[in-house]
């Protein structure tokens, strides 16, 4: 029975995940203790708070970003590629697409979509640059997509400028053109607040769906892992793994140019100096969380989106609300090392059973 249990992959992630939940979990309340607050009524005051229908409402907007983020993130770490310029490319993408968007008028449906394809394309094209610096000449893809996130800020705060692609919103606050209506998404209602969810969390299931298809279903994906697990073996059977790197980081570029869609088109509907920043560094973690894999990334973005936003309640109870960051970090950094303790006892098990049968054919 217990060899059948941990014999299935899914099995041990959802076993890793749920002991390092509870480990930090452990570790906040250790210190929250010492910082002189009680744990218990914490944890049930975020409870509390992060089931009312506004907080299920924002939980739900927060996650579809950072679920096409880790998705983006997950295509470049199921071959050893580390896109760490995620944040950069869907920052940028949605500047663009943003601009585009305010400059053109354009039938419904055909707006959304020229908007949303221009963001894809952006966020690929820039994806594209540390993929071809690494195949042509040997740039590390970590080391050119950091500094591009820095040159993705410096060309955004060039753009985002009036006179440019920008204009005042307000006393304080600049952005794009305004998308009108035909570009819009209207939110779905939800039971029980005014808030609204993003229609377009759409985009985030079809994105994992499609995530799961091309690495479970196609030759591409075969490809995609055979190089990730040993690149010199996928060469010798006939793959080409430079042309692999580059579709893989345009790959993960067009979702990340995804991660600003929901938000724009369904609540802001302009890149100002107020749009989210940083999804795409949250999305590297939430990645690591999930496994890489559409189902541990949708439960992993659900978790940080309900602690991002329960955490919100802190504050009123005169607790530090960056005590959530420390859950946050715990997990991700005791489900790394549970991770790899459950998968060698569920190798020992596996072992265990093989000399078990061995044994029973020999008597």
């Amino acid at each position: 029975m217990i060899h059948r249990l941990f014999a299935r992959s899914w099995t041990r992630t959802l076993v890793a995940a749920f002991v390092a939940l509870v480990f930090s979990i452990a570790i906040t309340s250790i210190v929250l203790s010492i910082s002189g607050f009680n744990p218990p009524s914490t944890f049930q005051a975020m409870f509390e708070f992060g089931k009312e229908p506004d907080s299920i409402v924002n939980t739900l907007n927060k996650a579809a970003g950072y679920y096409l983020s880790a998705l983006a993130v997950a295509v470049g770490f199921r071959m050893n590629l580390f896109n760490i310029g995620v944040d950069g490319q869907y920052r940028l993408a949605a500047m663009l697409a943003a601009a585009a968007g305010g400059a053109w008028s354009l039938p419904p449906v055909l707006h959304q979509l020229v908007i949303i394809v221009v963001a894809v394309l952006v966020g690929g094209l820039w994806a594209a640059v540390p993929a071809l610096l690494k195949v042509t000449r040997g740039v590390s893809e970590v080391i050119s997509t950091i500094m591009l996130n820095f040159i993705a800020t410096g060309i955004i705060a060039y753009l985002l400028n009036p006179g440019r692609l920008a204009v005042q919103l307000g006393p304080n606050n600049i952005g794009t053109k305004t998308i009108s209506r035909s570009g819009r998404v209207p939110g779905t209602p939800f039971p029980g607040t005014d808030l609204k969810l993003y229609s377009l969390l759409v985009i985030a299931i079809l994105a994992g769906v499609g995530f799961w298809f091309m690495i479970n279903r196609t030759r591409f994906g075969f490809d995609l892992r055979a190089t990730g697990l040993s690149q010199s073996a996928a060469v010798a059977s006939g793959v080409d793994a430079r042309r692999m790197v580059v579709m893989a980081m345009v790959i993960s570029g067009g979702i990340a140019g995804l991660i600003g869609m929901p938000q724009l088109l369904g609540e802001s509907y302009t890149y100002s100096l107020n749009f989210p920043t940083g999804i795409g560094l949250t999305g590297i973690g939430i990645a690591l969380l999930g496994r890489n894999g559409p189902v541990g990334i949708a439960f992993a973005s659900l978790l940080w989106a309900f602690l991002d936003v329960s955490s919100q309640i802190l504050d009123f109870n005169d607790i530090p609300k960056e005590i959530v960051a420390i859950t946050q970090a715990a997990v991700l950094l005791s489900v790394v090392v549970v991770y790899e303790v459950v998968s060698r006892v569920g190798q020992r098990i596996d072992q265990r059973h093989v000399a078990a049968q061995l044994g029973e054919v020999a008597a």
